[in-house]
């Protein structure tokens, strides 16, 4: 058995829109999930649960496909909201599990700025990485995946 590591990293991105509507893609389950729970080369996506408020739950799964070292295995994304500021904060804290096993406890923190025209995003993501888990960078290179979705998503 390993240790524990523990790691924060942000990433910052801009939209070319305003604010309101990026945080719609946050806060609404049917916008959300075209850029969150979306089909990846790794696994498809077995659905997503949003209760966006204080105290509601989010909750994805995916199952993983042979390119991966856990053909079959569900990996699993439970959550509770913990902080909604609409329009300027969300903090949602989040529990990851591989084929029933927990792999990463997460405090994710999405803070929108007004920068004229478009819409800062600053995803603050502070873990704590179990054995399995591939570590912080591999769940950094996950989140700049997503956010690029995010950002095709916009687009549509």
């Amino acid at each position: 058995m390993g240790g524990v590591i523990h790691d924060t990293f942000v990433i910052t991105r801009s939209y070319p829109i305003g604010i309101t509507r990026l945080f719609t893609f946050l806060s609404e389950p049917e916008k959300k999930s075209r850029w969150y729970n979306a089909d990846s080369e790794t696994g498809t996506a077995e659905g997503i649960e949003i209760d966006f408020r204080e105290g509601g739950v989010e909750r994805t799964r995916y199952r993983m496909n042979e390119r991966t070292p856990f053909p079959g295995a569900v990996l699993a994304n439970d959550g509770i909201y913990l902080d909604i500021v609409p329009g300027r904060r969300v903090v949602l804290a989040t529990s990851m599990s591989l084929a029933g096993r927990r792999i990463s406890c997460s405090l994710i923190t999405f803070e929108l700025r007004e920068t004229g025209a478009a819409t800062e995003l600053v995803l603050t993501h502070q873990g704590v990485f179990f054995d399995g888990s591939g570590g912080a960078e591999m769940r950094k290179q996950g989140w700049e995946l997503l956010l690029e979705r995010l950002g095709n998503s916009l687009a549509n």
